[in-house]
């Protein structure tokens, strides 16, 4: 029986009147967090001036951080800190709201092709009400075996994103040559997950396709990719020490218990906490109505 949990996608309308459709791996019933990873939503690629583009208006966020990444394409972010930049192919961004931040996420005018990732980390209970932060790293590539891999958090081949976490974690982009296979030394107290972008990969002995992610649990001190196919697969790989608390997720929200969730939609619809994101042109968006049942706390599963 193989090690790998194999993850299927849903498709999921991005907020706000002007949606994009992505592709959600996570969360879902069988697994809310590798790691502290708690959110992948795989997008592209799309042909801007038949979808439309990215376009998510002025929206909060507690408990987490923010890690976006591109494969193609360019995004224009403003935040409340007053942060202006742009989300390239091969750079991250990572946003930090912890007591609370807001956001915008636009398509430049110059983007026809988008593609990427936009992910979650669960900001542990000490660290949740930590301020806002935002960060800019442009990792090099790094050449193993018949891999090409950017790590833009935590350590991998031999690279160390200088990026700081409050938790352990792993992120990195893996570009595999046709018909390649390399073995990674990992850390053997990680859970991973690998998301296919492009390709159908072997991940440890179990066949991966294009917008699966693979989970593999902790103890395993190498992970070993094939790629399949006779062209360049592209895969994102994440991993972190298992995130032992419960935590309640609703709209862009995490925190512990309902009650931090019904303060902090609250405090987003009357204006407070969350600050102003200048220069967007648009409302931002309403919070949705709370559901008529409790919300649960859910965590890792063993």
């Amino acid at each position: 029986m193989s090690d790998v949990e194999v993850l299927s996608a849903r498709d999921v309308p991005l907020g706000g009147p002007r949606a994009m459709t992505v592709r959600r791996t996570l969360p879902q019933r069988a697994r809310t967090l590798i790691g502290a990873w708690c959110f992948v939503d795989h997008y592209g690629p799309d042909d801007v001036a038949v979808s439309g583009g990215m376009d998510v208006a002025p929206h909060p966020h507690i408990g987490l951080q923010t890690v976006s990444w591109l494969f193609s394409g360019e995004i224009e972010h403003r935040d409340s800190m007053g942060s202006h930049a742009m989300v390239r192919p091969g750079e991250l961004n990572l946003m930090t709201g912890g007591h609370g931040i807001s956001h915008t996420e636009v398509s430049t005018p110059s983007t026809t092709i988008l593609h990427g990732v936009q992910l979650w980390v669960a900001l542990p209970g000490r660290h949740r009400d930590t301020g806002r932060d935002f960060r800019h790293h442009v990792p090099a590539p790094v050449r193993v075996g018949g891999a090409d891999i950017r790590v833009f958090l935590g350590s991998l081949a031999g690279d160390t994103s200088p990026v700081p976490t409050f938790t352990p974690l792993l992120g990195a982009e893996i570009l595999l040559d046709p018909g390649a296979t390399t073995t990674l030394e990992t850390d053997a107290g990680f859970e991973h997950g690998l998301l296919v972008d492009q390709g159908a990969v072997r991940m440890a002995g179990t066949s991966l396709h294009a917008a699966d992610l693979g989970y593999l649990g902790t103890g395993h001190d190498t992970l070993t990719l094939t790629n399949e196919t006779n062209s360049r697969a592209r895969l994102v790989l994440l991993g972190g020490a298992p995130f032992e608390e419960r935590i309640v997720m609703w709209w862009n929200f995490i925190g512990r218990s309902q009650e931090d969730i019904a303060r902090a939609r609250s405090d987003w619809m009357s204006g407070t906490r969350f600050g102003e994101v200048k220069g967007y042109d648009g409302d931002p968006l309403p919070a949705p109505e709370l559901p008529s049942v409790p919300l649960k706390p859910r965590g890792r599963v063993r």
